[in-house]
């Protein structure tokens, strides 16, 4: 028996490859699949099952396309409805995998299809759960993210209640918890770093396994502190149990080298929008105008989620030479499927051929405290509430970014705004959505919050983060 736990940071996901005996299983696969397909050809085994332990909402999993190309069948929870072809599991099924066996528990609460997945040795004896959004590493899924107008969030909270007390705590202290995310996903509110676990010292350290907690304590844990889903999270959910096009397609459909006037020509009159996906720094230096900036090496795909408010939304890409592929990739993980092309040459073709840029000013955490001394001015938080909550610059508007596109008639054009996150990547990121707007009284703050704490800037008292609800 084999089992590898496939990680996407940026997604802050685990997908999983489990074979014995020539046989293989996929559980929560990624939309790009080809590397499950590779893995099996390795070990000489035909994938057989493609495992969903839920819809999720967060990515376009991986399911329509690695079925069909390898004829793996494709399997959820009771409740489940496709549109494509599946088999819908029931609970205490059995799925024999070479010498090991795939039990399905089903475990509704996070959504009413979630399933957990355990997992007996060739021994027989239960080895691990596969365990979705049901289960993490310190937390549990977010009980709101499938309510219906005869179901609130403390209805699947009780449903969640009883799915880990009757299905899941009541396994071997040794089995091993391998969730569907950690810290970082936007699924769960208190995950740990950890990607895995026994189950064993998740009952000893995960507070909503408390062997004395009651009903009542659990929902309201469970329900408190949740920030509003991402906009794109019942999108992706939809085109999860609807399908879509073939990620193969959509790759060839943007990986495309268009010229300067090509580019933009699709922007200016193909309503594309311009994503500069290259470092912060690049960006605030020098930048096509109206272009909005979500850095590849930040947490690029869930920000376009929140961000892009439509999936379908035409997209030129200016990205560093050698990473266009991986800017598709990571659009396509949460639907943005209307990839255009991107900048051949990037941003030294465009300066070459002589075209307009922009630039935003940037002060350091120095120059803000001396300015602040000397004159009044505003300035920005756009990091998260419980964030601006444990601290901030006395006296910020706090504006989070998650919640720009909603709030902006709230703001002042003639107003100047000195806008900070934490370190300097969500800042840019509303700079450059606030300068396509026709903001342009505003500066970063370089650094963010971290350089403004070594500052003699007034700040609030600190709140440690783990009092707040």
């Amino acid at each position: 028996m084999k089992i590898e736990q496939i990680y996407t940071g940026c997604l802050a996901q685990g997908a999983y490859y489990i074979e014995s005996k020539g046989e293989a299983a996929i559980i929560d696969p990624l939309r790009e699949v080809d590397s499950y397909i590779a893995k099996a050809k390795e070990d000489g085994a035909t994938i057989k099952y493609i495992f969903e332990t839920h819809f999720h909402a967060d990515f376009v999993s991986g399911h329509v396309d690695l079925a069909q190309k390898t004829g793996g069948q494709i399997v959820y929870g009771p409740n489940a409805e496709t549109a494509f072809e599946s088999h819908i599991g029931t609970d205490g099924e059995v799925f024999e995998l070479g010498d090991v066996r795939i039990k399905l528990l089903h475990t509704p609460g996070h959504t009413m299809e979630s399933s957990t997945y355990l997992l007996y040795d060739e021994s027989g004896r239960e080895h691990a759960i596969f365990s979705g959004d049901t289960l993490f590493i310190g937390d549990v899924g977010r009980p709101d993210l499938a309510v219906k107008t005869d179901l609130t969030r403390e209805d699947l909270a009780s449903h969640l209640f009883d799915s880990l007390r009757d299905k899941i705590m009541t396994l071997p202290d040794e089995v091993i918890v391998y969730p569907a995310h950690g810290a970082g996903s936007a699924c769960g509110k208190n995950m740990s770093k950890e990607t895995w676990d026994t189950l064993g010292n998740q009952k000893e350290v995960n507070y909503a396994l408390r062997a004395d907690m009651t009903r009542e304590e659990f929902i309201k844990e469970v329900t408190s502190g949740i920030l509003p889903p991402p906009q794109y999270f019942a999108k992706n959910a939809m085109m999860n149990k609807s399908g879509y096009d073939s990620i193969d397609e959509v790759m060839a459909k943007g990986n495309v080298a268009l010229d300067v006037d090509v580019f933009e020509a699709m922007a200016n009159h193909e309503g594309a929008l311009v994503l500069d996906t290259r470092s912060k720094t690049d960006f605030v230096a020098s930048h096509i105008p109206n272009a909005i900036f979500i850095g590849i090496d930040g947490s690029f795909a869930p920000w376009v989620g929140a961000l892009i408010t439509d999936l379908k939304q035409p997209i030129v890409l200016v990205a560093d030479e050698g990473r266009e592929e991986e800017v598709l990739t990571r659009l396509s993980r949460v639907g943005y499927d209307n990839t255009l092309g991107y900048l051949k040459g990037g941003m030294t073709a465009w300066k070459q051929a002589g075209k307009d840029t922009d630039s935003v000013e940037s002060v350091t955490a120095e120059e803000l405290g001396q300015r602040m001394a000397s004159e009044s001015m505003t300035v920005m938080d756009v990091r998260k509430p419980g964030e601006y909550s444990s601290e901030h610059v006395d006296g910020a508007l706090f504006f989070p970014l998650d919640f720009i596109n909603d709030n902006m008639d709230e703001l002042d054009k003639n107003e100047k705004y000195y806008i900070h996150c934490a370190s300097g990547y969500r800042s840019v990121i509303a700079s450059s959505i606030l300068k396509s707007r026709g903001f342009h009284n505003i500066a970063d703050v370089a650094g963010g919050f971290k350089a403004i704490q070594e500052t003699g800037i007034k700040k609030s008292d600190y709140v440690c983060p783990s009092t707040l609800k």
